[in-house]
Parts: C-alpha cells; sequence; structure tokens
C-alpha cells in the first residue's frame, strides 16, 4: 500500500485528485496540506494545516511514497507578479523538497500548456523555471502534466476563462487536440496513473496525452 501527499487539495484539480485518491485501492492513506481545514472526511484522509510562507521549517511525523502538486493561481488573485511566482514557483519547490525529505520519491506536478523558462509570456516563464528547478531536485520519477484551458466546477467567477471554455467547447471539431480545452478529472486520473506505473525518469505530458 501507498502514502500520497497532496498540496493544492481545495483547487480545482486538487479536489478531484484527492477524491480519486482516496477511492484508489492502492493508496491507503492521503495526507494533505491545507491553508485551512477543508470541509471533506474520510478514514484514510489525514489534513495538515500548514504556513506555506514557513513551509520547509515545518516537522511531519510521517512517510510518504507519492507527492502530488496542484497549486497555483493567477495574477489577477494573487495581486502581483511577485506574490505570483510566490505561488507557483517558490510554494511548488518547497513543497518538493519536503516532500523529498520524508520519503516520497515520486513527485507529479501541474505545471501549464507553453511552459518555457525562456518565454517572453510571464506566467509561462515561470511554469517553465517551476520545472527547471523541481528537475534539479533529483526525485527518480518525475511526472510534469501540461494541461490547455480547464474545464470544471470552479468555485470562483473568471468571466474571461468561463467565455473561453465556452468557445473552446463550441469549436472543440476545428481545435488540434493538444489546445482541446480539458476536464480536471482527465488530468487528475493521468497523474494517478502515472504515479502507479513506479516506472524510474521524468515524464513530460502535453494535454493531448491527458485526453
Amino acid at each position: 500500500m501507498k502514502t500520497a501527499l497532496v498540496t493544492g487539495a481545495s483547487g480545482l484539480i486538487g479536489s478531484s485528485l484527492v477524491k480519486m485518491l482516496l477511492q484508489e485501492t492502492e493508496y491507503d492513506t492521503v495526507h494533505i496540506l491545507v491553508r485551512k481545514e477543508l470541509n471533506l472526511a474520510h478514514p484514510n484522509l489525514y489534513q495538515h494545516v500548514v504556513d506555506f510562507d514557513h513551509f520547509e521549517a515545518q516537522n511531519f511525523e510521517f512517510k510518504v511514497d507519492d507527492a502530488f502538486v496542484t497549486l497555483g493561481t493567477t495574477i489577477a488573485k494573487a495581486g502581483s507578479k511577485s506574490a505570483f511566482y510566490k505561488v507557483d514557483h517558490d510554494y511548488v519547490i518547497s513543497f518538493a523538497r519536503k516532500a523529498l525529505s520524508i520519503g516520497a520519491t515520486g513527485i507529479f506536478v501541474v505545471s501549464s500548456m507553453g511552459a518555457n523558462p525562456s518565454s517572453s509570456i510571464f506566467y509561462n516563464k515561470v511554469k517553465g523555471e517551476m520545472e527547471v528547478d523541481i528537475k534539479a531536485l533529483g526525485f527518480a520519477r518525475l511526472g510534469i502534466f501540461r494541461p490547455s484551458l480547464l474545464l470544471g466546477p470552479r468555485t470562483e467567477k473568471r468571466t474571461g476563462e468561463k467565455f473561453a471554455s465556452w468557445m473552446m467547447q463550441t469549436l472543440d471539431f476545428l481545435i488540434p487536440a493538444k489546445y482541446k480545452a480539458i476536464h480536471v478529472d482527465k488530468v487528475a486520473k493521468k497523474m494517478i496513473e502515472l504515479a502507479l506505473k513506479d516506472e524510474d525518469g521524468c515524464f513530460i505530458l502535453e494535454s493531448d496525452k491527458l485526453q
């Protein structure tokens, strides 16, 4: 049996991922790191309220096998580019270091389509730098997932994304597979599938491979 560690559990992909992990028979324990406790209960679920700004200084008395990263925000929600960078890069790398220190041999992280450390687009550049830095940590198994526009039950209003989702679903037959909108459940399912393969190496899955 395996133990999973998840950060970003309250988000669109993260909430789907946690539910699937709790249904997956090969995981008998799921730890999630949250800012505040979620309204979610299960005999195999353990919630840990953490301070992400001082994450690496916190001690955990448990070991894990697989770590899953679904953290992410937007510049608008974060309030500035520097705040966005802190969440989508710094928090992710801090989590990865902590996961490695408590036994994780595999880490599976949601990035973004177009991630590139040399990109002129700030969002893509941050995601690309995160990928470079997480690779450098030396996990035996690393999965990087680059979904296109995400479909799913959002709790927050994002008018632009709502319109884009409608357009991409309406014109789906015209859009190349790599750029089609994708439901969060498909991303979460692929993350678990890759983790359970137990294959060493770095695997980068573009959005068309997640469909």
